[in-house]
């Protein structure tokens, strides 16, 4: 049997459902999806099996003008998760077409491209009509000679397969990179990390999600089967804080509970989890806020 194994990384403007596709790719919820833009901070690995072969998806933050030192260092790791790959996913939304961050992202692709085989997935295929997809789809090209060009709705499935099914004969041949059982190559922790920053996002607004950020302090393994779990959340301001407790603390213990039920339906067993928010002015401009998140640091300079 000749197996198949390799990287795929999936790039875009923010948005663009990258993580919705990464998730329905794997069938698993290993990266967060919200309403928000530039949820994905790191870069994260879903691993999905199709025939013999061992597609690993590297879900890249999304791709704008960075203005912020963490903004720089997801963009960094945006352009190095697809720099590290070989085969290339580039998403776009259908109803959007092709905007500014796009075009500079086609321009970009010219010299990350090289060497590698550059697709085209066409997102959110319900939201126009055909002729509108056929006349983008042309443009698209146009811009960029891409190897394949795929119509999808990540959200609803349609067309994933014929993805899959593609990716999996263009990754190389080798044995396979990861356990047959294993779904994602992050740690647990920063998992359970992101599954709270999810609902954080989802139940708060504006700018202040992105003024925050969680990290797994303490994980134990309990002689029942169960886990506790203790997590920090860190936030840039005195105010921040008030916002994220809520009145008499109704905000965080629903973000509490929606995050420890989707942990146990993620682990299928009981878990403990335990938030406290920490006021830290600068934790922005901190290295070690960064390598929790899985980005350099240096590269947001």
């Amino acid at each position: 049997m000749t197996t198949r194994a390799g990287f795929v990384a999936l790039i875009g403007e923010p948005n663009a459902g990258k993580s919705t596709l990464l998730n329905r790719m794997v069938g698993a919820k290993v990266s967060i999806v919200t309403h928000k833009v530039q949820t994905t901070r790191a870069r994260i690995r879903g691993v999905a099996l199709e025939g013999d072969s061992q597609i690993v998806f590297v879900d890249t933050p999304g791709l704008f003008k960075p203005r912020r030192r963490l903004d720089r260092a997801m963009v960094a790791a945006a352009w190095g998760g697809a720099a590290d790959a070989d085969v290339v996913v580039l998403l776009i939304e259908a109803h959007r077409g092709i905007t500014e961050g796009v075009t500079r992202i086609t321009e970009a692709l010219a010299d990350i491209g090289k060497g590698r085989r550059v697709a085209l997935a066409i997102n959110k295929i319900d939201r126009v009509e055909a002729r509108v997809l056929l006349g983008l789809a042309q443009e698209l090209n146009a811009l960029f000679p891409f190897v394949e060009t795929f119509m999808i709705s990540a959200e609803k499935g349609h067309g994933v397969d014929d993805l899959r099914q593609w990716l999996a004969g263009e990754v190389p041949e080798g044995p396979w990179l990861y356990p047959e059982d294993q779904i994602a190559d992050l740690p647990m922790r920063m998992i359970a990390a992101e599954m709270t920053r999810e609902k954080l996002t989802l139940r708060l607004h504006q700018e202040l999600p992105y003024q925050l950020t969680v990290e797994t302090e303490h994980w134990e393994e309990r002689d029942d089967g169960s886990a506790r779990i203790d997590q920090v959340i860190y936030v840039a301001r005195d105010g921040h804080k008030g916002i994220l407790l809520g009145h008499k603390g109704e905000t965080i213990k629903a973000v509490s509970k929606a995050a420890r039920e989707e942990l146990e339906e993620f682990l299928g067993r009981k878990c403990h989890l335990f938030l406290q928010v920490k006021v830290r002015p600068n934790w922005l401009e901190e290295s070690a806020r960064y390598s929790e998140m899985g980005l350099n640091f240096k590269d947001g300079n």
